[in-house]
């Protein structure tokens, strides 16, 4: 290791960190987000509706984008794909913070998912190119993308700080030569915590822009675009027959890996409200605030709910942290294991056995009756979940050759994951209508109970149809 790749595993590190950072301030902002811009209270059909196009569109758009910056990266070089990947989406997260509307929001959190879609594919071939050495790989691989449940835990951190201290922060107002554009923001949302936490993804340009002229190209494509042997890459070829189980079965589990992530632990932010603890510390604000509207006082009645929301918001930021940890752990230990443990199939069942149990359990039950338990379960639900994000970045370089890595991996994390996976957020917003529960949150979390189960089962169910990665890379055909 020397200074250079240093450099590399850094900057991959930070764009792995911010990856997830950008695409878990969502569910921390959207409740507070869509009541201010939109004026929509939750449970209401227009509510869920907006729930659902923030969470659906972007991820699609991202995924058609994000799949054809995979089939970029093999044609430009990965070192420019992920430059221009991680500076997309940090800029995009700032612009969001000075939303005007929904729309200018949704908008933004489109780009945002372009770079991150983007910069996952460019990441992971990157790495997979600058360690020929097998072991060596696995654990550069496995411990960089560890540092994507650290930006969870930094996006929760963020989120918490911007609400401890959002009257202390800098008043946001749109630029003026923008405001006949864009409209301005209110005075009175001028400190909104959700605008602050937004802003925050802007952190990661701010690295890159300096080492960015010390990052060389991966040797392996650009060794091939010199000598002239460099293939095509084209979406067709990862259809080939030698390819074909492979890019089939990877795109339906990584869809089924992100389809529990989004579909269930995304969701619990939403879920929290909803438990007995803290409804007993929010029910009398809410109760007040209901008295202090009959009388006309609609100032104080706002300030009520405003702080309601906040402990909604403090606990269920503190939720995430713990399910972060999870993910964190679960990260680390499959960057461990996966330098042991030969078979990925009996790698990847070892966190989807135990994971079904933990998703069913928790959602089902845990999450509508205790606080305490809830913590633990989402930290064991984390684990099990995360770390199969991890399995993915490690397995999918082994599998294609250098001129369709990017594509390969491009499609099956971007199609599969981000286009059918996340949509299951949106599933879980429309299937909640529909189940059995006193309140909307408790019916969320039965929804998101139901989606665990399911793709859970999937994934375990596809693990036999699994193709072993070959010993050496793959050649080139």
């Amino acid at each position: 290791m020397d200074t250079t790749r240093w450099l590399i595993v850094s900057i991959a590190a930070i764009g792995f960190a911010f990856d997830i950072y950008e695409l878990l301030m969502l569910p921390l902002i959207i409740g507070p987000a869509l009541q201010e811009l939109g004026g929509l209270q939750p449970g209401s059909p227009a509510y869920l509706n907006w729930v659902s196009l923030l969470f659906f569109v972007p991820a699609f758009v991202g995924g058609v984008f994000g799949l054809f910056g995979g089939y970029l990266t093999d044609r430009l070089g990965r070192r420019r794909m992920l430059v221009a990947s991680i500076l997309l989406y940090a800029f995009s997260a700032f612009a969001a913070g000075f939303a005007t509307n929904l729309t200018m929001l949704l908008v933004l959190r489109c780009l945002v998912f372009v770079g991150v879609c983007v910069e996952f594919v460019a990441a992971v071939a990157w790495l997979a190119e600058l360690f020929p050495n097998p072991r060596q790989r696995e654990k550069v691989l496995g411990y960089t993308q560890a540092f994507s449940s650290i930006g969870g835990l930094m996006v929760a951190w963020a989120n918490g700080l911007a609400i401890a201290y959002q009257n202390d922060l800098p008043a946001i107002a749109m630029p003026e030569f923008l405001t006949g554009l864009f409209g301005s923001i209110p005075p009175e949302h001028a400190h909104s915590p959700w605008r602050y936490t937004l802003m925050s993804g802007l952190i990661p340009a701010i690295p890159l822009i300096v080492i960015r002229p010390f990052l060389p190209e991966s040797p392996q494509w650009e060794a091939k675009r010199q000598a002239g042997t460099l293939k095509r890459p084209s979406i067709a070829a990862i259809f080939a027959p030698q390819l074909r189980q492979t890019t089939l079965v990877t795109t339906i589990m990584f869809a089924c890996s992100y389809g529990a992530a989004f579909g269930a632990i995304q969701q619990i932010q939403r879920i929290v409200p909803g438990l007995p603890q803290v409804q007993a510390k929010t029910a009398p604000l809410y109760a007040e605030s209901a008295q202090l509207r009959e009388a006309n006082n609609d100032k104080a009645a706002i300030a009520k709910v405003r702080e309601a929301k906040t402990i909604e918001q403090k606990i269920a930021a503190e939720v995430t942290k713990v399910q972060e940890y999870g993910g964190l752990a679960g990260r680390f230990v499959l960057a461990f294991l996966a330098v042991l443990i030969v078979s990925r199939r009996m790698l990847l069942r070892l966190f989807l056995i135990p994971g079904l149990v933990v998703m069913v359990l928790v959602f089902g039950y845990v999450a509508t009756t205790s606080l305490d338990w809830l913590c633990v379960g989402m930290f064991l639900a984390g684990l099990c979940t995360v770390a199969q994000f991890s399995f993915w970045g490690n397995y999918l370089p082994r599998v294609y050759p250098v001129h369709l890595r990017g594509t390969g991996e491009g499609f099956a994390a971007n199609i599969g994951g981000r286009i059918v996976g996340t949509s299951m957020a949106a599933v879980a917003v429309q299937l909640s209508a529909v189940m059995p529960g006193s309140d909307p949150a408790h019916q969320l979390a039965y929804a998101a109970a139901v989606i665990a189960g399911l793709v859970y089962c999937i994934n375990l169910l596809m693990t036999f149809a699994l193709p072993e990665p070959p010993a050496a890379d793959e050649p080139e055909a």
